[in-house]
C-alpha cells in the first residue's frame, strides 16, 4: 500500500483525482490534466512577460482593458521581498479578447519596459528527486557538521 500512495504523490500530490490506480496489476494510469475546461481556460489566459518592476495588478489590469473585460490580472511577486518577479497572467472571458488582447499588446511598452504576451501554457510536472543512495558499508551514519557536545 505504501508503493501505492508513493506513486500518487510522485505522478500528481497526495490525493487520488485525476489517477486510476489497479492493486492487482500494479498499473498506475494518469487521467489527463487537462480537461475540456481547462483547456478553454489556457485558450483565454495570457501569459506576460518582461514586466517592471513598479507593475502592479491594477496597472497591468488597466492597460490591458483596452482590449475587453479582463477576469484576472496578476503580476507574479516574490515570496520575500513582495517585488515583481517579471511576468504576469491575464485572464479574458472569451479568446477573441484574449487573441486582440495578444496582438496588440506583444512587444509594446508598459511602464517603460517591453513586454511580451502569448498564450499561458499549463505547469510542467516537477521531476521526482533523485533516490538517495545506499551506504557501501551498509550503516546509515548521521552526518553532523560542527560541535555537537
Amino acid at each position: 500500500m505504501a508503493l501505492f500512495s508513493g506513486i500518487r504523490r510522485v505522478l500528481g500530490g497526495t490525493s487520488t483525482g485525476g489517477l486510476i490506480v489497479s492493486k492487482d496489476s500494479l498499473c498506475v494510469v494518469r487521467s489527463s490534466p487537462i480537461g475540456l475546461g481547462a483547456a478553454r481556460d489556457f485558450a483565454t489566459k495570457l501569459f506576460i512577460s518582461g514586466l517592471s518592476r513598479q507593475t502592479t495588478n491594477e496597472g497591468l489590469r488597466a492597460k490591458f482593458s483596452e482590449f475587453g473585460q479582463p477576469l484576472e490580472a496578476r503580476v507574479v511577486t516574490d515570496k520575500l521581498s513582495g517585488r515583481s518577479r517579471g511576468f504576469g497572467f491575464v485572464r479574458y472571458a472569451t479568446e477573441e479578447e484574449a487573441a486582440k488582447a495578444k496582438e496588440g499588446m506583444d512587444g509594446k511598452f508598459l511602464d517603460g519596459w517591453v513586454i511580451f504576451a502569448d498564450y499561458a501554457k499549463p505547469r510542467e510536472p516537477k521531476p521526482p528527486p533523485p533516490p538517495e543512495e545506499p551506504n557501501p558499508h551498509g550503516l546509515n551514519i548521521q552526518k553532523t557538521i560542527g560541535w555537537c557536545g
